[in-house]
């Protein structure tokens, strides 16, 4: 058996934790509640509470396999010793691809907060190599920067959501009015779901601290509560705000605004306001991409090690103890997305991928050996059926190019295998 360079175990519980809120607050707080609103109107309200049950299935399985396998990789890992190396590569790859493609949109997203006119490519280009540098030079860098970001974004939150309920005078009663007039349901079961399975764009980052599994101190004990603890934070953030958002906004603006959250900081009146939360916005873009570009790497990294990737991508740097060359390729990678492409539809296209990689992570919970699982079979049963029905519910164009993704990486894999030497 190939022996690898192992990462140092430099994380903390508090940097595990900020790590899973960089992921999450802001690439689905500044982006996934417009469509969401376009789907199911108040409703997503009701989407909201779905995703994030879901995403707590999710999390429980996720915490479970991490605690029992605390390495580099996530889902792919859990799935190639749980359930067969299909398995594995299918949520491997379905992470890489989904997850690359969530980079190149928050650096676009970025780059359109802070760039002059013309300068959208090269400033998203700019941040990306910023980011790559900062992942290189070191784990607990990135965690650092994370913390930074993630404190000035929840400050940006809290501002825009006081500006809010300052410019709707304090009072409740357009909140009474949509949760008692019966317009919580006017989207339909259908359109429900579908914000519910947009909403979970917003809680997918919890995967990140498993992802990182094989840089985190006493992993056993630290994985399963950060993930829990940055979820729950999440779901509390989350919440108030599309409270805030539906009762000072409404549905309708909430649905054609590019930044509700923005739009809600003018509605304050207050100059400043705004401004602070477009900084916010730009900062979380940043932090996103900044937690997303570790995953991805952590993931190329593991399934360079697992045979599925050239094994050159494995190399870990003697000094900093990073997987150096999967960092660089996936931001040469991104820097080739952000300079020719549009993502603007990455939503629902990432939901798809992370969605599949949350039915993998569930099963393989299911499967675990009694004395590994510590919340029984019905929490991957539920999460499991959930997702697939949070799939089948998406964009039919989202479900299409998926399924076209996950086609192209088992022809690439079956490939693989017919070239491989035989023992």
């Amino acid at each position: 058996m190939t022996s690898h360079p192992a990462l140092a175990r430099r994380l903390s519980l508090t940097t595990a934790i900020f790590l899973g809120l960089g992921s999450m607050i802001g690439a689905g707080l500044f982006a996934a509640f417009s469509p969401a609103a376009r789907a199911a109107g108040n409703g997503l309200l009701i989407g909201l509470a779905v995703a994030a049950l879901v995403a707590t299935f999710n999390a429980l399985s996720t915490a479970q396999l991490a605690a029992a396998m605390p390495q580099s990789g996530g889902t792919y890992v859990y799935g190639r010793r749980v359930l067969g190396e299909w398995w594995g590569f299918i949520a491997g790859w379905g992470f890489v691809i989904g997850k690359t493609a969530s980079c190149a949109a928050m650096a676009l997203t970025f780059a359109a907060a802070v760039s002059p006119a013309g300068w959208l490519r090269p400033v998203a280009v700019a941040a990306v190599a910023a980011i790559t540098l900062i992942n290189i030079a070191g784990v607990t860098r990135t965690a650092r920067a994370t913390q930074i970001i993630v404190v000035f974004v929840l400050a940006a939150i809290a501002v825009a959501v006081a500006g809010g309920i300052s410019a709707a005078g304090g009072s409740a009663s357009q909140l009474a009015g949509f949760v008692s007039d019966g317009s919580l349901w006017s989207g339909g079961a259908y359109g429900i779901l579908q914000s519910a399975g947009l909403l979970f764009f917003a809680f997918a980052g919890y995967a990140r601290v498993a992802t990182l599994g094989e840089e985190v101190r006493d992993p056993a004990r630290t994985i399963p509560r950060a993930i829990i603890v940055a979820l729950a934070v999440c779901v509390g953030v989350y919440a108030v705000v599309a409270v805030v958002l539906l009762s000072v906004l409404g549905s309708s603006a909430v649905a054609g605004s590019a930044s509700p959250v923005v739009a809600l900081a003018a509605s304050s009146g207050w100059p400043w306001v705004e401004w602070f939360v477009r900084a916010g916005a730009a900062a979380a873009s940043l932090g996103a991409l900044l937690a997303l570009v570790a995953g991805v790497s952590r993931t190329v990294l593991a399934m360079s090690r697992g045979g599925d990737l050239p094994a050159w991508l494995s190399a870990v740097h003697p000094r900093f103890s990073t997987p150096h060359r999967a960092e660089a390729t996936v931001g040469l990678v991104l820097v080739l997305l952000v300079s020719i492409t549009d993502l603007r539809g990455v939503i629902a296209f990432s939901s798809f991928g992370v969605l599949v990689y949350y039915v993998i992570a569930n099963i393989s919970a299911w499967h675990q050996d009694a004395s590994e699982r510590r919340f029984g079979r019905l929490s991957p049963t539920l999460g499991a059926a959930l997702c697939v029905v949070l799939v089948v519910t998406l964009p039919v164009s989202a479900i299409v190019t998926g399924v076209a993704v996950f086609a192209v990486g088992a022809v690439y894999r079956a490939v693989r295998l017919r070239g491989a030497p035989t023992d």
